[in-house]
């Protein structure tokens, strides 16, 4: 592929002043990444093509309550996370660790297995609410903007030692965002390495991000209310989360036994990686139908949900990682980060948005 001639001018040393960055991407790896050069006395703009932040941390609304549709908790191994989790005022919550089983195809607890000591943290009132949070003071200072999506990534026109972004907003408006010193992409690698052929850009990159392997992940929620008729607590198994070797589920967990939540029976199905890619082009209804009859399986639960709904998420367990916590080329001011970097844990992705900030900086 070739290099495009337009290149930005090389720098081989840092501008002595306050930058510019553009970081596309506001899930938690962008946001680390902008928070983190912003305490640095930089100037960042965050842009999200969704309507919202959080990337896989977004949860769903519901008449029942909320959902995290995406990742369930998260682990703090890191001690640079755990400092910046003490900083500020909490949205988080520690979850029961030994509610979480293993559970075998037909849904029994195996025996051989012992919960993980580690402590399961989640968001409160759901998962998002730690990357709302953390994005509160960028929005505060308009350094955000949402539905807006990155077609392109050029030298700028007025300046080409810089560069500029070609987006489009949630109403096909075009539009030109220029002067940026660097540019951070914090988005899901195939969709980087998309961005930056579409761009005739840093070939090397590309091929670095094109042997990254994330699995889709097809996900199932349901609201049983009528568990909450007097007497009755809930439906179905003690256990309040479990990961499981049935095919066509991975992981379950109840979303009202989560702290903060709402007590109406709720609960997340998020199918496994195999055959969410095996099903992946499959419509939602026929989706819903199969994950239904094998939650029923695992769970032992038949009665009718009040609510269901499906999400495909079409980037969501990193299989093969980068094997580095980010990419970055000083010379031109390029770089990538991302949870699929170094895993898919939410920690990974700040470890990724924050080493690649401070390499930026």
């Amino acid at each position: 592929m070739p290099q495009s001639p337009a290149m930005p001018t090389t720098r081989t040393t840092k501008n002595p002043g306050p930058r510019r960055y553009a970081i596309v991407g506001a899930g938690l790896a962008g946001i680390t990444c902008a928070r983190t050069l912003r305490q640095a006395g930089h100037e960042v703009m965050l842009l999200e093509q969704a309507g919202t932040v959080g990337g896989r941390m977004t949860s769903r609304q519901s008449a029942f309550g909320t959902f995290d549709a995406g990742a369930q908790y998260f682990t703090v191994r890191d001690e640079r996370f755990r400092r910046a989790l003490d900083t500020g005022p909490h949205s988080f919550e520690r979850w029961v660790a030994n509610s979480v089983r293993v559970l075998d195809p037909l849904g029994r607890v195996a025996e051989a297995a012992r919960p993980t000591p580690e402590a399961h943290w989640v968001g409160v009132p759901a998962m998002d609410a730690l990357p709302r949070q953390w994005v509160e003071p960028l929005a505060a200072e308009g350094c955000i903007e949402l539905d807006t999506a990155v077609d392109r990534v050029e030298p700028d026109a007025i300046d080409p030692r810089r560069w500029q972004l070609r987006t489009t907003s949630a109403q096909d408006a075009l539009h030109v965002h220029p002067g940026f010193d660097a540019v951070v992409l914090a988005i899901p690698a195939a969709q980087a390495a998309a961005l930056l052929e579409r761009s005739r850009l840093a070939p090397a990159f590309v091929q670095r991000l094109r042997g990254v392997d994330i699995a889709p992940c097809w996900t199932l929620m349901l609201a049983f209310p009528q568990a909450l008729q007097p007497g009755l607590t809930h439906l179905g198994p003690q256990w309040n989360a479990a990961s499981s070797t049935h095919h066509r589920i991975a992981w379950l967990a109840r979303e009202s036994s989560k702290p903060g939540r709402r007590p109406i029976e709720r609960w997340t199905v998020q199918a496994s990686p195999a055959w969410s890619n095996e099903h992946l082009g499959d419509d939602e209804q026929r989706i819903e139908a199969k994950l239904l009859k094998a939650f029923a399986e695992v769970t032992g639960i038949r009665a009718q949900p009040s609510h269901t709904e499906v999400r495909r998420w079409r980037y969501a367990k990193t299989l093969a990682p980068l094997g580095r916590s980010h990419l970055w080329d000083p010379q031109i001011g390029l770089g990538a980060c991302g949870d699929w970097c170094l895993g898919h844990r939410v920690e990974h992705a700040f470890v990724s948005g924050l080493e690649l900030a401070l390499a930026a900086a």
